[in-house]
Formats: structure tokens, C-alpha cells, sequence
């Protein structure tokens, strides 16, 4: 049994800490896991609840969610909420370091007690919530240390997530009660390969990321809310009368601690204000025994105002039941205040909250919200568009206060204003994008001799995707024996870009047939091939580095590109994974090929692709190639060093698409970081004609892949019966192969020379060029560099303007090395644009300068063929 054990340093019952907790163990339990969660009562002083012992609590939460506590802290000497307090005081606060021995002693005791609870309940995963905020640095520093024991012991890899809700620079702020920046006395974050971070937000990972460097892997798991409207049905149908709000009131909802921070009073205030207009009640749903001096002051505060009828302080009320499962306890839940309510409130203080779950509760429950604006609220709601009034003042502004009657009172306003917020909500903080990052990170388990995960991004591939994966589960050995290559050695990810011609059911059909190869389903919900590889290559990685050590995660593990139009030949990957492991590698590039017989009846066509490829090898096997998306593996440290697959955005037809040359942009990057390449010749792939079989003009015109520096995969599968196959006119043959060559020659000779010009000291490289053209190359490089002010060639498509002029520059000397190097039929440069034809030489490359940087009308980019052709 799989156990997964959590934590709440927040020491509350129930909190947006507690629930998002137990939306999170929720995937985990539907795993399978048994789920055990300690509430942190022996953890933080300041909320009266050291040594109580459980009492009604696990009837707040699902029935599989077992209260679990450290034992005997009782009997630690000295350990107690006033020495926890004086810990935070005196070393936190004011760096008074005389009790950091006693801060050691009980630290190791601790230690000892969490590994044997662990020990005995056989924990496999680990939650914290909060833990690095320093409220207690003895139970954080003994978590840290049973980290490393445990995992270390049990071979657990990474094995804990640590999600921090609240850190020193946001809880709190300006009272010093952690101490100052860069907070010395805090616990720092453990780095180990047992741990990954959690940030609510990116600018929780951004200030986290400043503030502990030495901690590479955080990501940003966003507070998950179920999408689905709350309603009024038979379970929850008596809400309003046992609570005493009339049928007919409007209804505001809060749900919340009730205690200073969180600003009742405003609320009480809004009663007040709208009473004379409006029959409103608020309910507000939280423990009132948590600060007794607050919850006198507002009960006292509705008294002053005359609302005391109209507030109904209703005490705890379950986690939304969609999130967490039905209360072990029964009775009622938030969802079920959730559909009685008209708007749900969140008056909170500017700097306390840090993130406002109730405002997403509201969304996903399609109920229009209000707000305060505290800090935070751009950052996680307001900057995605969300609709809601907005309280800028202290107390209600008239504004403010009448913003809020229209919503309450026009139904058909706040009907749309929920439709727009729900369905906005979906994008943003559905579940499943929860799902995706913890199936990444820690719920799909990868193989202990997995050296290799294939990453096939499809969309509507139906009708060829059974071949492909045939192809890749028959994989065999490349020493000639025949035998299959290991099926524990690979792994295969297929990434879903929004199929809907069964695709994704067809796959998991094969899986299912085919159990011996790991067959894993993800889905990437932003359409382009660009998304779906970085999402499959970030499945794999994230996988792969979280294992234990002894696993194949000692050795050099391989992400591998390959596109589900085109099949691999049998020993792809065993030539691949070996040539990669000989020469160690960060990059390798396959040999990619048509099939000759497909093109027995269109001589000019193959012609034109057969002379491409020829210049492709040669210049393969000289610079070692760049990645295609159709094959190429790159190891894994190599693939993280460079930030992954990085996306480019641009414009077609006034809307923002994803860049088709993520696959050479990474390369790009890959390289530029010290990362070597090879190309494996022998590795190989067939590429999928289709796009010559049925977008024949665009390839000879050049457009195959969009125009004007728009690089896009437009999808050319015929609908129906597909034309009939023709071969090129001579006139079509020639303008398809100078798209070609000019297409090759910057992107495969000149950008390889730009990345690193000492290339042209190498001898292979000055035998191509000869030593004349080398050094005039070499010389130019360095112009152009100084020239356009240029730190490196790396940023996406830094490097197309000088490429673009190298080749204008030194064209009939590279066609020159070219035909020698390939063969005669190579021929000479195609004509010149007509524009550069009428420019006098002794400007020539000055002009040429003004057309490649022409990027309004984007002409050089279409006399390039704009990114591709064959």
C-alpha cells in the first residue's frame, strides 16, 4: 500500500491550507494511496491547541483522510508552545543564537519521531504545507533532516512536496516577526533530490527563487477548484431555515478564519449600507472560538449598526465536497452555502492573504463574487480578466456600496457575470492542470531501467498512429543479432494536442495490448506541436530525475523527439541510445529520408528532394546537424541546463500562434551552452510525404510552412479523397529546388559558423571551405558581430539577419565548396532577389543589410522559403 503522509503547519482544523491539502491528497487517493494528515496543533504556539488532543475535527473532512499526529512530543523535555515562542523571538526575530543548542537537541528528537511514525505507517510521499515559514524552525529543521534519512534509506528518489502558502516577506509584513531580509535565522531550503517546491503563483516563484538560489526546481502548482455550479437540491434544500436566512433575502457568503486580518468588519459594514435598499443577509462561516476577542468585537460592531438580524455567524462548515469528498461527519458544506448564496465576499486586508481561495471557490461554483483589492489580487485573479466590484478604500465607499446593489438585485447582470467568470475559471484553475503537474512530478512512476522516453505530440493521427507505435514497440538491437531491444529501456509519451477523431482511444487500445512497453497518455490543452513536445519532454524529464538512486537515473537518460506522420526504421533507437552513450553526446541528430519508389513516377520532384538530402548529410556529418522534431534525442541534464523547449509566439491572420521551429531554436540554445551534438547516419527516419503529395504549390513556391517570417504547421491531410499525384513541370522543379538549397545553405553551413566561429580553425571545417573562404568567413563573422552589437546568436531568430547576409555575401563560394563536396547537379546560387539585383556592387552589402532586416514586410524570409521546404 502506497502511503502518502501530510502536513499543515497552520495548526487550524480548517483552513485554504487544510482544503488545499486535501484537493491535492485527492489525486493521490484516487491512486490508490492511503492518506494520513497531522493538523500541526503541536507545531504553532499562537493558536492555543498544543498537546489537545482531537476532538470532532476528522467530520470535517473526507472519510479517507486519517488524522495522524508525530508521537510523544509530550514527552520531549523542554518541547512546548513557550519554547516555541521564545524560539521564534529570540532567534528568529531578534537573532539571539544562546538557544540554538536546546534549537539542535529537541530538533534531533523530533527528527526521531517523525522517522518512526514514518516508519511505521510506511510512508511513500510526503505533503508539507507551509513548513518553511518559521514559525517553528525545530519541526521544520526535523522534517528536513528525515528527508534525507528516510529517502536515503528507503531509495525513495523524490519523494516530497513542499508547497509554501506564506513566506516571511508576505505574512505579516512590517512587524519583523521573522526577522529581516535575506531572513538569516530562517531554515534555508533543503536541496535534495528527495524534494520539489511548490509556488501558489510565478511571482511567489520569482521573490522564492531570489531568496534561495541554490534551489533550481520550483513550480507553480495553482490552488485547484472544481468546475462545477453549486445548485440547491433535496441534500442541502433546508440551508437557508436552519440558518435563518429568509428565503426571499439576498444572501452574501463568507467563508473564512475569524480573526482580525481577514476584515469581518467591512462586511458588516456592506450589511449595513445596503439594508435600506436591498434584504440582505451575510452568512459567515468560520470557528468562532478561534479568536473569541474578534468575534465579540463584530457580533458587537452588527449590534452598533443595527444589522444583528440581518449577520449569522454559522460556525465551520465542511471543504467544498466536489474537491474533497463528502465529510466523514455529514452535515452541511461550504458548496452547500455555495448554492444558496447571491455573492460571495472576500473584504480581506491588503497584505495578509496569499492567494484568496474563496474568490476561486466562487468562481468554479458559478457565483458572482466581491472583493478588496489586496496585494495579491492582480497577480492571481484580477490581471486574468475576472469580473468582479472591487473595494479600494478601508470601509465602503457609496461607490463601492452601489456597485454592489446593482449586482445583488439585477439577476441577469449576475448571471452574466458568473457565466464569464466560470467559464474563464476552467482555463485557469481547472483540476486537471493540477493533475498534470503532480502526474508529472511524482504520480507516474517511471521504470527503474528506463534509459529512454520517445515523446510523440499527435493530433487527429487516427488513421496513422497504429503504425507508428508498431514501429516503436518492435524496436530491435542495432549489433545485427535481430533480437527486440529491451522494452524496459524506453518508454514511450504520447502528448495529445486535442484529438478528436479517437486518437487518444485508439492509443490506450495499443497500451492495453501491449502491456510490456510503458505506453503514457498527457494532454496539452494549447494548440501547436511547439506546446505538446515541451509538455512530453518535461513529463519525461521531471519523471526521470525524481527516481532513486541505483535506478538507471545513475546513468545518461534520453528525451526523444518523434513526429506521429513518420516511422522509424527498426534500429532507431538502439543506434541512437548507442552512438549517444559512445561519444556522450548532449545532442543527437537522426538521418531523416524519403522512400525513393514513392516517387517512381515524378522524376523532377525526387530529383529536387534527393539533392537536398545529399547537402543535408554532408553538412550533417560536418557540424553535427540541428534537431528536427521528426528525430533527435537529447539528454536529459542538457534539456534542463537550457530551460526545456522554449515557445515563440507570433502573428497569423491577427492572432497569436506558437512558432514552428521550437525543435532548431532549441538546438540552438542546447549548443550555445557548452552542449555537444552529433549526427547518427545510421538512426534513421521516414519522413511522411504528404506534404509534397498534397501541398505540392506551396513547397514549390516556397510556402510550405506559412510566409512573410510566419513559420506554421498548416495541417494538409486531405479531406475525402485525396488529388491524384503529379510530377513538377521543369520551370516547377527549378523554383522548388532553389527554395530548397537557400532554405539549406544559411540554416545548415553559416548558422553553425555564427554559434561558434573557431569552427573555421578546424581542419574538417577549413577542407570543406578551403582555407581562403575560412578565414574570409571567420573575418566577416567578426565584423558582423561588432557591427550589429550582438552578445551571441542565441535568442530565438537572432541569428536569421546575419545568416541571410552571410549566404547573399558568400554565395558562389559556397555553391563552389558545395558542388565539389556533393556533386555538380548542385549548380550555382539562384538568382538574386530583383531588388538586390539593381544595387550597384560597391553597396551590395550594404543593401543586403536593409533587405534582411526588413522585417515589416518579411521579404528575405520568403525568399528563404521561409523556414522549410522538403
Amino acid at each position: 500500500m502506497a502511503v502518502l503522509w501530510g502536513v499543515s503547519f497552520d495548526a487550524t482544523p480548517l483552513s485554504g491550507v487544510v482544503v488545499e491539502f486535501v484537493k491535492t491528497a485527492r489525486h493521490f487517493h484516487d491512486r490508490g494511496y492511503e492518506v494520513h494528515l497531522d493538523l500541526g496543533y503541536d507545531i504553532k504556539a499562537d493558536k492555543g491547541r498544543f498537546f489537545v488532543p482531537y476532538r470532532d475535527e476528522a467530520r470535517l473532512l473526507p472519510p479517507w483522510v486519517r488524522l495522524s499526529r508525530l508521537p510523544g512530543l509530550d514527552t520531549v523535555d523542554g518541547y512546548d508552545a513557550s519554547l516555541v515562542t521564545a524560539v521564534l523571538q529570540e532567534v528568529v526575530e531578534k537573532g539571539d543564537v544562546r538557544l540554538l543548542p536546546e534549537v539542535e537537541r529537541i530538533t534531533d528528537a523530533l527528527c526521531a519521531r517523525v522517522l518512526a511514525l514514518w516508519e511505521s505507517l510506511g510512508v511513500t510521499r510526503v505533503l508539507v504545507e507551509n513548513g518553511t515559514l518559521p514559525e517553528n524552525i525545530m519541526v521544520t529543521r526535523a522534517l528536513q533532516k528525515a528527508i534525507t534519512v528516510h529517502g536515503a534509506r528507503h531509495r525513495l528518489g523524490r519523494f516530497v512536496l513542499w508547497r509554501d502558502h506564506d513566506l516571511m516577506w508576505q505574512s505579516e509584513p512590517g512587524t519583523g516577526k521573522y526577522g529581516s531580509p535575506p531572513y538569516p535565522h530562517v531554515p534555508p531550503l533543503l536541496d535534495s533530490v528527495h524534494v520539489r517546491y511548490l509556488a501558489l503563483h510565478e511571482r511567489a516563484r520569482t521573490l522564492t527563487r531570489a531568496w534561495a538560489p541554490h534551489v533550481r526546481d520550483i513550480d507553480v502548482l495553482p490552488n485547484a477548484f472544481p468546475r462545477r455550479p453549486a445548485t440547491v437540491g433535496p441534500e442541502n434544500l433546508t440551508f437557508r431555515a436552519e440558518h435563518a436566512v429568509p428565503h426571499t433575502a439576498r444572501l452574501i457568503a463568507r467563508t473564512t478564519r475569524i480573526i482580525p486580518q481577514k476584515r469581518i468588519d467591512r462586511d458588516i459594514h456592506l450589511v449595513a449600507a445596503l439594508a435600506p435598499r436591498t434584504d440582505v443577509r451575510l452568512l459567515v462561516a468560520g470557528d468562532t472560538g478561534e479568536d473569541p476577542h474578534e468575534y465579540r468585537r463584530l457580533t458587537s460592531l452588527a449590534r452598533e449598526l443595527g444589522v444583528t438580524d440581518r449577520v449569522v455567524f454559522a460556525g465551520w462548515l465542511a471543504p467544498d465536497t466536489d474537491a474533497a469528498g463528502a465529510p466523514a461527519g455529514g452535515g452541511h458544506s461550504v458548496r452547500d452555502l455555495l448554492a444558496h448564496a447571491d455573492l460571495v465576499s472576500f473584504l480581506t486586508s491588503y497584505d495578509y492573504e496569499s492567494y484568496g481561495n474563496p474568490i476561486g471557490e466562487a468562481i468554479a461554483a458559478k457565483v458572482p463574487y466581491i472583493t478588496s483589492g489586496y496585494e495579491l489580487y492582480p497577480t492571481v485573479y484580477g490581471d486574468k480578466g475576472f469580473r468582479a466590484p472591487v473595494l479600494h478604500d478601508d470601509l465602503p465607499t457609496p461607490a463601492f456600496v452601489n456597485e454592489v446593489a446593482q449586482l445583488l438585485n439585477d439577476d441577469t447582470l449576475r448571471s452574466a457575470t458568473a457565466e464569464h467568470n466560470h467559464r474563464l475559471g476552467n482555463r485557469h484553475f481547472g483540476r486537471s492542470s493540477a493533475e498534470r503537474l503532480l502526474d508529472r512530478l511524482v504520480l507516474t512512476p517511471m521504470g527503474a531501467r528506463t534509459r529512454m522516453s520517445v515523446i510523440l505530440p499527435v493530433y487527429n493521427e487516427a488513421a496513422n498512429l497504429r503504425a507508428v507505435l508498431e514501429s516503436l514497440h518492435d524496436q530491435r538491437t542495432s549489433d545485427g543479432s535481430g533480437r527486440r531491444l529491451d522494452p524496459e529501456l524506453y518508454e514511450i509519451v504520447l502528448v495529445d494536442n486535442n484529438s478528436t477523431d479517437g486518437t487518444v482511444e485508439l492509443a490506450k487500445a495499443f497500451a492495453a495490448e501491449h502491456p510490456d512497453l510503458p505506453l503514457h497518455v498527457v494532454h496539452e490543452p494549447e494548440q501547436g506541436v511547439s506546446c505538446a513536445r515541451r509538455t512530453g519532454m518535461r513529463f519525461a524529464a521531471d519523471r526521470s530525475a525524481g527516481r532513486p538512486a541505483g535506478t538507471a537515473s545513475d546513468d545518461r537518460f534520453y528525451l526523444v523527439s518523434a513526429d506521429a506522420d513518420c516511422q522509424v526504421d527498426d534500429t532507431w533507437l538502439s543506434t541512437l541510445l548507442t552512438a549517444m552513450d559512445d561519444i556522450g553526446a548532449d545532442l543527437g541528430v537522426c538521418d531523416y529520408y524519403y522512400r525513393e519508389e514513392h516517387f517512381r513516377d515524378r522524376p523532377r520532384l525526387w530529383d529536387a528532394i534527393s539533392r537536398t538530402l545529399r547537402c543535408r548529410a554532408v553538412a550533417f556529418a560536418l557540424f553535427g546537424g540541428f534537431p528536427d522534431g521528426k528525430g533527435f534525442a537529447v539528454e536529459r541534464t542538457a534539456h534542463d541546463r537550457a530551460g526545456g523547449i522554449e515557445i515563440f509566439y507570433q502573428l497569423q491572420d491577427g492572432h497569436f500562434v506558437n512558432h514552428l521551429s521550437d525543435d532548431w531554436d532549441f538546438g540552438i540554445k542546447v549548443s550555445a551552452l557548452g552542449g555537444s551534438r552529433t549526427y547518427v547516419p545510421d538512426s534513421r527516419v521516414e519522413i511522411n510525404p504528404r506534404r509534397v503529395d498534397h501541398a505540392l504549390e506551396e513547397v514549390v513556391e516556397g510556402r510550405a510552412y506559412g510566409s512573410h517570417g510566419t513559420i506554421v504547421m498548416r495541417d494538409i491531410r486531405p479531406d475525402g479523397e485525396a488529388s491524384a499525384e503529379r510530377d513538377l513541370t521543369a520551370e516547377e522543379a527549378l523554383r522548388a529546388w532553389e527554395f530548397s538549397i537557400k532554405d539549406f545553405t544559411p540554416k545548415n553551413l553559416l548558422l553553425p559558423l555564427l554559434l561558434d566561429p573557431d569552427l573555421l580553425t578546424t581542419e574538417p571545417v577549413r577542407e570543406f571551405f578551403g582555407a581562403s573562404l575560412a578565414d574570409a568567413l571567420r573575418q566577416r563573422i567578426a565584423e558582423l558581430v561588432d557591427e550589429m552589437r550582438i552578445v551571441d546568436f542565441t535568442p530565438i531568430h537572432a541569428y536569421k539577419t546575419p545568416s541571410f547576409r552571410l549566404y547573399f555575401e558568400f554565395a558562389d563560394a559556397l555553391f563552389e565548396r558545395l558542388r565539389a563536396a556533393v556533386g555538380d547537379d548542385i549548380g550555382h546560387p539562384p538568382p538574386l532577389p530583383p531588388c538586390l539585383e539593381e544595387i550597384p556592387r560597391d553597396r551590395f552589402r550594404e543593401f543586403v543589410a536593409y533587405y534582411c532586416e526588413d522585417r515589416e514586410s518579411g521579404e528575405a524570409h520568403d525568399y528563404f522559403g521561409n523556414g522549410g521546404v522538403f
